[in-house]
């Protein structure tokens, strides 16, 4: 009954990221049919984005999104209009040294590979890196955190699933109870990479001290930022965010 319950809350939280993600795409593809002049630049569409807009329109009634749970290692493919599970698979994630990407995505690329990718190659649009869904020569190694951040599955799985999702399908990423920060707060260096860094430029540029792009990477713009941050509330000047500077950002953990 917990684990029911737990997956219940979890489906219906996938769901409304998944409504958020599918009216800014019908948005940015809306946009993207437009000549759009900003400072002197016309944004046109390229080919292939006309022929990947052409498919979607052909498959209307396409409505499957994948979760992916990283802690409990399992991709759940999802009929999100019909809000029924259509497979669970196991799988691998990534190394505590090289983990998975938390948050929201969508898959842009889709290959037969071979080698130690398995046979079958997704990619998700991670900003900060390549990561993708793909297969496995070591199928010893699925049930494990074991990958350099993708997510592996067995061939035999992962060429099901190819078979089944299209461009753009919706993959969202869940790990731990705190969103983009997983299981807590870590320490941020610069050089560090992934969903908390974006969150954390995410509310300085909120509060306008950070201009760069919300890439997931803690870069020399982001440094600046903080220190500009940290300079305007008289605290100590250091490059490193913990504990004190999430507060004074307004970042707080809710159970």
């Amino acid at each position: 009954m917990v684990k029911l319950r737990r997956f219940t809350l979890i489906l219906f939280s996938f769901i409304c990221i998944l409504i958020v993600i599918i009216v800014g795409n019908k948005i940015t593809l809306y946009l993207k049919n437009q000549k759009v002049e900003r400072k002197g630049i016309k944004f046109v569409t390229s080919q292939y984005e006309k022929w990947e807009e052409e498919k979607l329109k052909e498959n209307k009634d396409y409505n499957l999104g994948i979760l992916i749970d990283i802690d409990r290692k399992y991709l759940y493919l999802i009929d999100m209009k019909k809000n029924k599970l259509i497979k669970r698979y196991v799988v691998a994630t990534g190394r505590p040294s090289s983990p998975s990407p938390i948050g929201s995505y969508k898959i842009i690329e889709k290959a037969k590979w071979g080698g130690g990718f398995g046979s079958r190659w997704m990619r998700i649009n991670v900003p900060w890196g390549k990561y993708g869904i793909h297969g496995t020569n070591k199928p010893g190694s699925i049930g494990y955190n074991a990958s350099h951040g993708c997510i592996r599955m067995r061939n035999k799985d992962v060429e099901e699933l190819y078979s089944l999702v299209k461009y753009n399908t919706p993959v969202v990423l869940i790990k731990g109870s705190y969103g983009p920060f997983g299981h807590g707060f870590r320490t941020l260096r610069p050089g560090d990479r992934g969903a908390d860094v974006r969150e954390v430029q995410r509310v300085l540029k909120e509060k306008e001290y950070y201009y760069g792009a919300l890439d997931g990477i803690y870069g020399n713009g982001m440094k600046a930022a903080l220190i500009r941050f940290l300079k305007e509330n008289n605290m100590p000047i250091t490059d490193r965010i913990g504990y004190t500077v999430y507060k004074k950002l307004g970042i707080i953990l809710m159970d």
